[in-house]
């Protein structure tokens, strides 16, 4: 296994913990206005109180190593996807405002605006990210400098908005789980009773979404003609979709949570391997892709940054797991609660 390869893997996993961590986040923020009530509003806040920050750390240690590894596909899809990232850009900044502003006045406007500009920007968050990842699995327009050579709205294609609105339900699915595990009485009971409805809407999503691929995008299954074996990634991530329903039955809701870690996780290696080895699709003249070879560092640069990476991801793993391990069990509100 060479330097680039070991670096595709590296940023995999860093995304993927972001996926994992930030997606229960999104999840909570877009369920949010359908909890009524100041107080049960305010518990699904403080579930993600502690850690939402933290868990976008993940999202920065992955641009950070894209940019050290393999700076033209930086480059390309920073300036190519330039719009969006300046709206998710803004939707981020506007999350958490809302986060720490919510609950700094007792008016009940002010608290249903920031409550409106949490649940809105989460679930723009979530779509946006899964528009982008539907562009980068259908392929955009690249020239032969490796530069995009379309426009805003050649992003909006139904497949990739098709993967948006799969995303959103999945983070849905996740962050409803996580609220339960978090919470007790009456506002867990009424979560727990929406899992069942968020689990169905990813389940369409995600069937519509796998047809959709098989039918208009052949290059993503290529690997798996190849090499059979990789099809039982697939059958685990339907064994831990239906693990959730079971688990929640039989109130096991951390085991609930670790199976939609999983299928989380499932998913973008199923991306992953479908893609490699390129990391951005050229079409329609997939000879200026960019790979994980023709965009690379150089192989000085990929082992340099791999001794830091071996030193700095155990730090922010750590950090991760002290934090949820200080901010475990039940939400409980006190004057220091958002």
């Amino acid at each position: 296994m060479d330097l680039n390869i070991i670096w595709f893997i590296l940023i995999g996993i860093l995304l993927s913990g972001y996926a994992i961590l930030d997606g229960f986040d999104l999840g909570v923020g877009a369920l949010h206005l359908l909890v009524k009530g100041d107080t049960n509003r305010r518990i699904m806040l403080n579930s993600i109180g502690p850690v939402w920050d933290g868990n976008e750390v993940w999202l920065v240690t992955g641009g950070g190593a894209l940019f050290a590894a393999f700076p033209i596909v930086y480059a390309t899809v920073f300036s190519g996807f330039y719009v969006a990232f300046m709206l998710l850009l803004v939707v981020l900044i506007f999350r958490a405002v809302a986060i720490e502003f919510r609950s700094k006045r007792e008016s009940k406007l002010w608290r249903q605006s920031w409550d409106v500009s949490f649940s809105l920007s989460s679930i723009l968050i979530a779509l946006l990210m899964g528009v982008a990842l539907g562009n980068i699995i259908l392929g955009i327009p690249l020239d032969s400098h490796g530069e995009y050579a379309g426009g805003f709205f050649d992003l909006l294609n139904p497949y990739s908005i098709l993967v948006g609105i799969t995303t959103v339900a999945l983070f849905m699915m996740h962050g409803s789980i996580y609220v339960v595990m978090k919470t007790d009485g009456e506002l867990q009971e009424k979560i727990k009773s929406w899992i069942n409805n968020c689990i169905i809407f990813f389940v369409i999503c995600y069937v519509t979404t796998t047809m959709a691929t098989l039918i208009y995008i052949p290059h993503m299954v290529i690997h798996f003609k190849d090499y059979p074996v990789l099809f039982s990634i697939a059958i685990l991530n339907m064994l831990a979709i239906a693990n959730i329903p079971r688990e929640i039955n039989n109130k096991n809701y951390f085991r609930a949570f670790l199976s939609s870690c999983a299928s989380i996780a499932s998913l973008l290696l199923i991306f992953a391997i479908g893609l490699f080895p390129n990391i951005v699709i050229s079409q329609p003249n997939p000879e200026y892709s960019l790979t994980i070879y023709n965009a690379a560092s150089s192989p000085k640069t990929l082992w340099i940054m791999l001794i830091v990476a071996m030193i700095g991801v155990p730090f922010v793993l750590a950090y991760t797991l002290s934090i949820y391990w200080i901010f475990r069990g039940k939400v409980k509100l006190d004057n220091m609660s958002y």
